[in-house]
């Protein structure tokens, strides 16, 4: 059960602390380590994923691990986003709740031998949740950088930032919804 792309698995979640403590405790050039670890997460996650299919080593442990490990990763970097005051709070809890809702949605269908597997909008919604969460740690580095080359201080990662926020909030409950009414039809039948 311990195999190659489990492993990767498990590693994405021992990732998780140390990303919240770079984060949260704003070591110098922070932004780059936690940009950094949070990268390597999410190659982890593409790479486990395409490790299990390749080598036909899809196991019930990593069908459960592998959601945890996305859900906890995205999760805890919002809600570092909310103490450094970079997101709203109540933006994380639309967030942080749909993800464990379809989790939640996930684990049942598991329970009765049925996956659920990522639709093209939940994935879409994990590109642009990985796109904001980049522009939000990096937005200030980036403005003070055009600050610095050109002279004066232009929001455009900020603004662009917060437009990507949107967007996670708009695909979070579209994509909500769209599992929902998977899990509803796999049931109904």
């Amino acid at each position: 059960m311990l195999n190659l792309p489990n492993s990767i698995t498990i590693f994405r979640i021992f990732l998780v602390p140390f990303l919240v403590v770079v984060l949260l405790t704003k070591i110098p050039n922070w932004e780059f380590i936690g940009l950094g670890i949070f990268i390597i997460g999410m190659i982890s996650d593409a790479l486990d994923g395409y490790l299990a299919r390749k080598y036909n080593q899809k196991t019930s442990l990593g069908a459960l691990l592998d959601p945890v490990a996305d859900k906890l990763l995205i999760s805890s970097v919002f809600i570092s986003l909310v103490e450094l005051q970079i997101v709203p709070a109540w933006v994380v809890v639309i967030i942080v709740g749909r993800e464990f809702f379809v989790l939640g949605l996930r684990l049942v269908a598991l329970e009765k031998s049925i996956l659920i597997s990522a639709s093209s909008l939940g994935k879409f919604k994990t590109f642009v949740q990985t796109i904001a969460i980049i522009l939000l740690i990096f937005q200030y580095k980036l403005n003070e950088f055009f600050l610095w080359i050109f002279g004066y201080r232009l929001e455009l990662f900020s603004v662009l930032a917060q437009t990507m926020l949107w967007i996670v909030i708009v695909s979070s409950v579209f994509s909500m919804i769209d599992y929902f009414l998977k899990f509803y039809k796999v049931f109904k039948q």
